[in-house]
């Protein structure tokens, strides 16, 4: 109680920016869950106008679009006038992400093609969450914690690769690029270096991302897998031995203290695991 007193007293300014980037607060998890809602809302409302929709229904899809886009606005301003040194925020990464995110939704007047693309860098907003992916999937371990990594990767690479391989083709390639499904299709079996040759992009900047996918593929998907493995021998070398303190549930075999808090660990605890 004598806490939220205490809280209550700080500025609004710093209330706001507080709750923008807690997730342990009931107030705060709800702010990050919406937004993070949103930006998969978002995502999914770019697939689905890649389809011929209905025209009531592409309606309430645009309509649904402008009003997140306004809300990523009023968010992305709301996080700048709340910080405490402005310069520092504005060229902060995740600032800067947020930045081009909406840039599509204020240019949207202008008619600038190539303005499009960058829609599809909205996805890229994820990043801010994935230091809340313990929280909201609710993952404790470290292999869980580099596994959701790992298809949080791949996933946010896939997503953005279509949509960038579908903005550029489709106007050229229509029959070969007609919805976002053919992109995907395109993208999986590039980076996979699988390579059908069933769909082949016709422009240049089309076959430049095609060289970009694979390059990607080539590198961050080995880089990330490695990690896992390292991560899975290293607990290979490990067993169950609870902290009293902090309550890590393993630790190396020959370890007396906890590597988290400090805790001296009883050996009465260790328990060989299966």
């Amino acid at each position: 109680m004598e806490s939220d007193v205490k809280f209550s007293k700080i500025p609004l300014r710093r209330r706001v920016a507080y709750y923008l980037e807690d997730i342990e607060t009931p107030i705060g998890r709800a702010v990050n869950l919406f937004i993070l809602a949103l930006i998969l809302l978002s995502s999914a409302i770019f697939v689905a106008q890649t389809y011929p929709l209905p025209a009531s229904v592409r309606n309430i899809v645009d309509t649904l679009d402008r009003l997140i886009g306004i809300i990523f606005v009023t968010e992305y301003l709301v996080r700048f006038l709340c910080a405490e040194d402005k310069i520092k925020f504005f060229f902060k990464p995740f600032s800067l992400l947020d930045l081009v995110a909406i840039t599509p939704f204020i240019l949207r007047l202008t008619n600038i093609q190539f303005i499009r693309m960058f829609r599809w860098l909205r996805i890229l907003r994820l990043i801010r969450f994935i230091n809340f992916k313990v929280y909201f999937l609710r993952i404790s371990s470290e292999d869980g914690v580099i596994f959701a990594r790992i298809l949080f990767t791949l996933f946010t690479i896939l997503f953005i690769y279509s949509g960038l391989i579908y903005q550029v083709e489709h106007g050229a390639n229509s029959q070969a690029f007609r919805t976002f499904l053919d992109a995907f299709y395109f993208s999986v079996v590039t980076m996979t270096t699988v390579g059908f040759g069933d769909v082949t992009p016709v422009s240049e900047s089309g076959r430049l991302l095609t060289v970009l996918m694979i390059l990607t593929g080539i590198a961050v998907i080995p880089w990330q897998l490695g990690d896992l493995i390292k991560q899975l021998l290293k607990t290979a070398n490990q067993v169950e031995k609870l902290c009293s303190g902090c309550g890590l549930p393993s630790h190396d075999k020959d370890a007396q203290f906890c590597k988290i808090c400090g805790t001296k660990l009883a050996e009465v605890c260790m328990i060989e695991p299966r």
